[in-house]
This record gives C-alpha cells, structure tokens and sequence, in this order.
C-alpha cells in the first residue's frame, strides 16, 4: 500500500530521519521518502495507515 502523507511540523532532515525509523521500526520492509520542503512523507509498506499515522505521532509529529 502507497500513502502519502502530510506532515506540516517536519523541518529538516534529521525530522525525516526520525520518521523514516519509526516507520521501519514496525516494517522494516517500508520504503520512506520524507520531504522537509514539501512536508510530504510517501510511504510503501505492508502496515495500515493507521498504523503508520501512529507511529509518525509517536515520534512526536502531526499527520495533517
């Protein structure tokens, strides 16, 4: 499954970083591109986009 997602509060690339691991954390399988500039996160993974909205909020970031 393909998500794109909004993060407004991402700003630099260590933020992208950050978000890349929570989402490997729980699919190590997930291809992440986090944009700071565009605040745009593409996710490829297995999980659900509930899933991967939680773990983005857990690491302390809003899903728009």
């Amino acid at each position: 499954m393909t998500l794109q997602l909004t993060v407004p509060n991402m700003a630099c690339s260590a933020c992208s970083d950050t978000i890349t691991k929570a989402v490997k954390a729980i699919d190590p399988a997930a291809t992440v591109q986090a944009d700071p500039k565009t605040k745009q996160v593409d996710v490829e993974t297995q999980a659900t986009e509930t899933e991967i909205k939680q773990v983005i909020t857990n690491a302390g970031y809003t899903v728009a």
